[in-house]
Formats: structure tokens, C-alpha cells, sequence
């Protein structure tokens, strides 16, 4: 009989009891909650908002969808959705209730009100009943998972046939030399940015390990491959710096 107590996973650089992670994660997300999306000007020199739109301009929201978007934090991904979707509804799910509150006070999310609806849950054991979206999101969220096979397994789960799979996160840059330059800069730059705004450089230094944890983008692809979606295939943002992952549930 397998342990469970006895597994570990990583938590940035460090390993942790598999059933540690979450509450650590948690703590992270919590902590920098109010500085969310700086954090994302931050880690990604502020082009996150340019891969957010490319991957809804691959995505091609269209009238009458259903979102799910998990790790949703402030609601980037889902109002982006429904900007373009027009009669469409989203889901924001995230496990840290600080993140959706902070989504619920932006301008859009009372804008959109009736077509949105705001969930505290784990990405691996989704409140959802079975093929109940048309489309499943995770943006900057994925690597923070502690299963990460087990997040995709319940991605197929919940999405209905001919339903799709997008994942947008930080990923490995093909050329050595510019990752070298990438993560000179990594290490040395966003965890001291991460003490100048938003006094918590420890968080930031987990959020650049985690990113150097991440599988690459052809084996990320696997996973996709291996909880059942078809399709699937990637773009690269920047390089390489991130990647959006793109899959079909027929």
C-alpha cells in the first residue's frame, strides 16, 4: 500500500510533503494578493497582457460558451472572455479567496455581474458536475498545482465533447543563452522587486523556482496528450518565455 504522507513534490526548490503544498501555495497567493497584477508587470516585464490577448485570439470566444477559468486570480482571463464573447458566462475559480476578492472589486467585474460567477476550489478536485464547459482556461496557474496530471484529468472531466483545453505559463526558452540571460535576471531581479513592492521577497523567489520546475513545452504537450485531449499543440510568447498550450476534448 502506497504512503500518501510519505510523497513529496517541489515547492520552488525545495521538496515538501505532497500534502503541504497547497496550504504553502496558498500562503504565497494570499500574500501578494492586493500586488497580483503587478507581480505579473513584474515576472513578465509587462507583456503578460499581450499573451493574454493572443491566447483569446487563438481561443475565439464565441456567443452562447461557457468558461471555466481556474487559478483566475483577479479575472484577467474570464473578462477578456466575455468582452469578446458578448452572450457568453465564465466561471473564476481559484483555492485563494484574497484573489477573487480582488477580482470582484475591478470596474469589469460589476460590469459583467450576470455573466460571472466567482469559486473558491482546488483545481484537482473541481466543484463541477461532468461535461458542464465548453471551454477550460488556466492562465500563470498550472505550475502551482500539485498534480499536475491530475489538474488536466479533471479539465477533460468537466469540459463537454468538442470542448477546449487552454494553458497559458511561463515556460523554458529554446536558445541557451538567452534562458542563461532570462534567468540572470530572474533570480537576481524579481525577488528584490518583489521586496520593493510588495515586501515579500521570499514569495517571488518561489514563483521564479516554480517557473524553472515547469516541464517544457513538448512535455507539457505529453501531459495534455496523456489525460486524453486531441489536438494539441503550442505556441510560443516571447521566445519561449511563455507558452500557450492549446487541446480538444472529442
Amino acid at each position: 500500500m502506497t504512503n500518501d504522507s510519505a510523497k513529496t513534490t517541489h515547492f520552488g526548490y525545495r521538496d515538501v510533503p505532497e500534502a503541504d503544498k497547497a496550504g504553502m501555495v496558498h500562503g504565497v497567493f494570499s500574500n501578494v494578493a492586493s500586488k497580483y497584477d503587478v507581480m505579473n508587470d513584474v515576472m513578465s516585464v509587462g507583456i503578460h497582457r499581450v499573451w493574454k490577448d493572443a491566447m483569446m485570439d487563438w481561443l475565439a470566444p464565441r456567443a452562447g460558451q461557457r468558461l471555466l477559468d481556474v487559478a483566475g486570480g483577479t479575472g484577467d482571463i474570464a473578462f477578456r472572455f466575455l468582452d469578446r464573447a458578448g452572450a457568453a458566462d465564465a466561471v473564476v475559480l481559484d483555492m485563494t479567496e484574497n484573489m477573487l476578492i480582488e477580482g470582484r472589486k475591478r470596474a469589469e467585474a460589476e460590469a459583467m455581474s450576470a455573466q460571472l460567477d466567482w469559486v473558491v476550489g482546488d483545481a484537482m478536485a473541481l466543484p463541477f458536475e461532468d461535461n458542464s464547459f465548453d471551454v477550460y482556461t488556466i492562465s500563470f496557474g498550472i505550475r502551482n498545482v500539485t498534480r499536475i496530471a491530475d489538474a488536466l484529468a479533471e479539465a477533460y472531466r468537466v469540459l463537454r465533447p468538442g470542448g477546449r483545453l487552454m494553458v497559458l505559463e511561463f515556460s523554458q526558452l529554446p536558445n541557451p543563452a538567452m534562458q542563461k540571460a532570462y534567468d540572470l535576471y530572474s533570480f537576481n531581479v524579481i525577488p528584490k522587486m518583489g521586496q520593493l513592492i510588495a515586501n515579500d521577497s521570499d514569495s517571488y523567489q518561489y514563483l521564479v523556482e516554480s517557473i524553472r520546475k515547469f516541464p517544457d513545452q513538448d512535455r507539457f504537450a505529453s501531459m495534455i496528450r496523456d489525460a486524453g485531449f486531441e489536438n494539441v499543440s503550442y505556441r510560443n510568447m516571447t521566445f519561449g518565455v511563455a507558452a500557450l498550450h492549446s487541446g480538444w476534448k472529442i
